[in-house]
Formats: structure tokens, C-alpha cells, sequence
């Protein structure tokens, strides 16, 4: 991961807090200081030689931003509108598993930071609060990601309770047919629920505060799978293998096109990545796609988002609402994917870094961080509101 002096000199302190923490690579060191190692290595890793993991974040630096001057930014509109609902910045938290292994708080301190900044909070089918729960909290708008399982009632069942919850959207996973080669969860011992074995006992031990909260607090489950499967509640396994045995691997587009029509409203498929999909996606009626290879986890070689948004954007963007996801860790980033085309932004480890490292205070902290980088970027770039940007602010190198 690149990062600047300060970051530099953040990461050679001897102690080391949340006020020490000015972007996505302080959190990302906190949180190494902070977790064990199977635990950091789970968000940090990705698949095979990780070489998509790292375009994701290399790609914008690709591309150069063109300023405006003397524009009168005094004030500026950082809204914008996505999946139906009106966001207060162009950037929300994308939906990732077993967020209270990273932090006793989990999807609960995101959801508040994400009420507070009046954003989208995704959960994950592999969530460690329920859909119920998330429903109750705050006003902003929400967002599911299923999972489609061998399982149909288990399906069924998920859909269902996001109706009741009155969630505002649902994302299907498209591109997790099978698991990634997750090299990182193979050396050091991975699983769901976590177990403790030879090589991971001295990092546990070194821990003593995330094992005391792992222990003592609120049993770990998988909220939105117990009641129908034990894997990952209490069955461990790696999420590799739970992708291969438990997810449908035979889920198609018809598949998918009757997930849309169950749900009934505000429908986005995560990690389309061709044009090619991106117009069936519009052909099956989906209202949104996340342009997203989940975060370099699944195919090692493949492009960058923001490589691909673009094309993706020329094709199908005045029909539907184009997220880039992934990648995200400046605001200038969010700019560049808005000057190409698209509606918003989103991303995981953005934020998952800052829930590891510091729970709320530290998603609040960094999405603050993110917001205020995108404005000061917008006035200097002479851009009263994300309409403003566009293509002709871009130079590619």
C-alpha cells in the first residue's frame, strides 16, 4: 500500500492511538497492532499473489485531476443520489462478513457512523447482527448483500426479513461462484468461528484485549445464517470453503432475475466487472451495479474497478446507477470515479481497518477523515457539487 511520511512516521511510534490516525493507512497499522494475526491478515490478505488487491488503490494514480480556479466554492453540495435514496456524501460502507471479529462493536458501530454521516450501511448475509437489528437502527438508507445459498428457503428467508426491516436495497453477490485463493487465511489458520491452533496461539495470547472481548462479550454468531446452517456459527471453516460448499454454484442470470422480482425494489448486482454484464444487468431490470472484483479476494489477474468504470459507464450509465467499489482510500479517489461516470463510491477496507483499530470512534473518525478530503478536493477543484464533475478534469497518463 503507498503511503506519505506522516503515515510513515505514524507507523514508527512505539505507541500508537486513534488521534495518531489520519487516513486509511494509519487505521490500516493500528489495526495490525491491534488484532491477531489471523484476524489482520483476513482483511488485509486477498487472493493468490494479491496483485489485484493492490491495482485497485494503484489505478487511480493512473489518472491526474485538472483544477478550475476562481469558481466561488464557498458552498458545497457533496450529495448525491443512489439506488433510490439521497446520500450526504458520494461515499458509503460496502457490506463485508464477521465484522465483530474485527471489533466487539461490529456492524453496530458502522451502522452509527453511518447514520451520522447520512450515508448507505451494507450487511453482509454472513453478518454478525441481524437484518432486524440493523433495520431498527437509524434513518439512513440501507443496503443487503445475499448471498445465494444451496439453501432456497434460507434465501427466501433473508429477502423476507429484509422486506420487513424495510431495507432500502439489496446486492447480490455475482462473483463468488467459488472461493478465492486466500493464501494468507491457508498460512495462518483462518476460520469462522475462529479456533486456535499451534501456529495462531502465541498471536491470540499476544492479544489480550480482543480475546477478552471475543470471550467474555456477546457470543459470536452469524445472525442471519444460525437458525439454518451451523457453518460459521458453530462449525468452523474458512470462508474459501464456505463459499465452495455452501453458496449455489449453480446461480445464473435467470437466478438472479428472480431474486429481483422476490425483492421487489431497489436491486444492484455486486462485482460486475464486464460491459457485456453490465447490460444484461440493465436487460434484467436491476437499478444499480457495483463495479467490484470484491476486493482483489476472488480473481488474482483481473482489472482494477476503476480501470474498468469507464467503458462501463459509456455503456449503460444513463440507465442505471454505477458504483465503484473498491479500492477507495483518498478522497481525490472518489472524485476521479465520479469525473468518469459514476454515482458513488464504496468500499470495505476503508473502514474495516478503522473498526479493527478503534471501533466507532475510529469508523467515525476515518469517515470524517474521507469527507473532508472530498470537499477541500471539490473546492480546489472549482466544483460547487458532484454534477460539476466530469471527464474534461481527467488527464490519463
Amino acid at each position: 500500500m503507498r503511503s506519505n511520511e506522516a503515515s510513515r512516521l505514524a507507523r514508527n511510534r512505539l505507541w500508537m492511538g486513534l488521534d495518531d490516525c489520519n487516513n486509511v493507512d494509519d487505521f490500516r497499522e493500528l489495526a495490525r497492532r491491534r488484532l491477531p494475526g489471523p484476524i489482520f491478515h483476513y482483511i488485509d490478505g486477498a487472493a493468490d499473489d494479491e496483485l489485484t488487491k493492490d491495482r485497485n488503490t494503484s489505478a487511480f494514480a493512473d489518472c491526474d485531476l485538472v483544477p478550475n480556479v476562481l469558481a466561488g466554492v464557498e458552498e458545497i453540495d457533496l450529495s448525491t443520489t443512489v439506488m433510490g435514496r439521497r446520500m450526504e456524501m458520494p461515499l458509503f460502507f460496502s457490506p463485508t462478513a464477521l465484522q465483530r471479529l474485527f471489533h466487539w462493536q461490529g456492524e453496530r458501530a458502522v451502522a452509527a457512523a453511518a447514520q451520522k454521516y447520512g450515508v448507505y450501511f451494507g450487511i453482509s448475509s454472513l453478518a454478525t447482527v441481524s437484518i432486524e437489528e440493523i433495520g431498527r437502527m437509524g434513518d439512513n438508507p440501507k443496503l443487503f448483500q445475499l448471498y445465494i445459498h444451496k439453501d432456497k428457503a434460507l434465501n427466501h428467508a433473508m429477502i423476507e426479513a429484509c422486506k420487513a426491516a424495510k431495507f432500502d436495497a439489496i446486492a447480490l453477490t455475482v462473483d463468488t461462484i467459488v472461493g478465492g485463493n486466500r493464501e494468507r487465511c491457508l498460512q495462518t489458520g483462518f476460520t469462522s468461528p475462529p479456533k486456535v491452533t499451534p501456529s495462531s496461539a502465541l498471536s491470540f495470547a499476544a492479544h489480550p484485549q480482543w480475546t477478552l472481548n471475543y470471550l467474555f462479550r456477546e457470543k459470536f454468531e452469524l445472525s442471519n445464517l444460525k437458525d439454518h446452517v451451523a457453518e460459521g456459527t458453530n462449525v468452523a471453516l474458512s470462508v474459501a470453503d464456505y463459499f465452495n460448499t455452501m453458496l449455489d454454484q449453480s446461480m445464473d442470470w435467470k437466478t438472479a432475475e428472480a431474486v429481483r422480482v422476490q425483492w421487489g425494489g431497489q436491486f444492484c448486482l455486486k462485482g460486475i466487472m464486464s460491459v457485456e454484464d453490465a447490460k444484461r444487468a440493465v436487460d434484467i431490470g436491476a437499478t444499480a451495479i457495483m463495479v467490484s472484483n470484491h476486493g482483489g479476494r476472488q480473481l488474482d489477474g483481473s482489472r482494477a474497478p476503476f480501470d474498468q468504470l469507464a467503458e462501463i459507464c459509456d455503456a449503460v450509465g444513463d440507465k442505471i446507477d454505477v458504483i465503484c467499489d473498491g479500492g477507495i482510500r483518498r478522497g481525490s479517489h472518489v472524485l476521479k470515479a465520479l469525473s468518469v461516470g459514476a454515482k458513488a463510491c464504496s468500499g470495505g477496507r476503508m473502514y474495516l481497518y478503522a473498526l479493527a483499530a478503534a471501533g466507532q470512534p475510529g469508523v467515525e473518525r476515518i469517515m470524517g477523515r474521507l469527507r473532508a478530503e472530498i470537499e477541500r478536493d471539490m473546492k480546489l477543484m472549482g466544483a460547487k457539487s458532484v454534477e460539476d464533475l466530469g471527464r474534461s478534469n481527467l488527464r490519463w497518463r
